[in-house]
């Protein structure tokens, strides 16, 4: 049971997983980033998946994990709101339940071997199905052998005719969410790079923002936001819980 996002990494490792004779089911967790779910479904059955499991975990996410944060005032050195973060355990959680429901006895994530993705991951693999094989490939020496860094996915993804987003030009990975996206790798760890406007996927740059600005109110119940008015125009956005 992989965590598959259908981006290079697990689009790769989906692969490399078939070639070393798993049989290998495809988790994808739909946390409210920007994908079209049918083609990451079809893409995953394109390279051999024998099953793709779509789970929709937005509203999950929200009450259960961002709300909460935010009530907590959970914010990373007072910069980063953990968006990346919060929805791993979820994703994680639900992987398990999937892996239950068809009888996986492995799961397999993408984060790198660095990082607090594979942390997150495994603790809850872990935590929720002791014994379960973690198959973690970022951490596995016959596949750092032969991928030392996204230029050698890249290559392997062309040679394999694994269709990717990332390129050469735009070596770097993005995670999106509901709640925020965030952008690493590549050129993005050099601290003289100036950004693009084209990462901006969620906002545009305030010098090409309108002048003016838009007043919005927002109503709590118990600490939870339940409805959004548009001063401006008087548009209504209300959910009750």
């Amino acid at each position: 049971m992989l965590a598959y996002s259908g981006g290079l990494d697990t689009s790769v490792i989906l692969k490399w997983l078939i070639e070393k004779n798993y049989e290998v089911i495809a988790f994808v967790a739909d946390v409210g980033q920007d994908e079209d779910f049918e083609e990451c479904r079809k893409k995953a059955l394109l390279l051999g998946a024998s099953k793709v499991v779509i789970a929709d975990l937005k509203r999950e996410f929200i009450d259960e994990y961002v709300l909460k944060a935010i009530m907590a005032n959970a914010i990373y050195e007072d910069r980063y709101l953990l968006g990346t973060a919060l929805a791993r355990p979820l994703i994680a959680k639900k992987q398990i339940e999937v892996a239950r429901e068809e009888g996986a006895t492995a799961v397999a994530h993408g984060a790198t071997g660095k990082g607090n993705d594979q942390v997150r991951f495994e603790l809850c693999y872990y935590a929720l199905m002791p014994g379960v094989k973690v198959i973690s490939p970022w951490k596995d020496k016959e596949f750092l052998s032969q991928f030392k860094g996204r230029t050698d996915l890249l290559k392997y993804a062309s040679e394999r005719k694994i269709p990717v987003k990332a390129s050469i030009d735009k070596p770097y990975s993005e995670d999106d969410n509901l709640m925020h996206i965030s952008h690493e790798a590549g050129v993005l760890e050099d601290p003289m790079y100036t950004l693009h406007k084209s990462m901006l996927e969620k906002m545009v740059m305030p010098q090409d923002a309108p002048d003016k600005e838009t007043r919005i109110v927002i109503h709590f119940r118990n600490g939870k936001p339940v409805k959004l008015v548009n001063k401006e125009d008087g548009t209504n956005k209300g959910r009750f819980l």
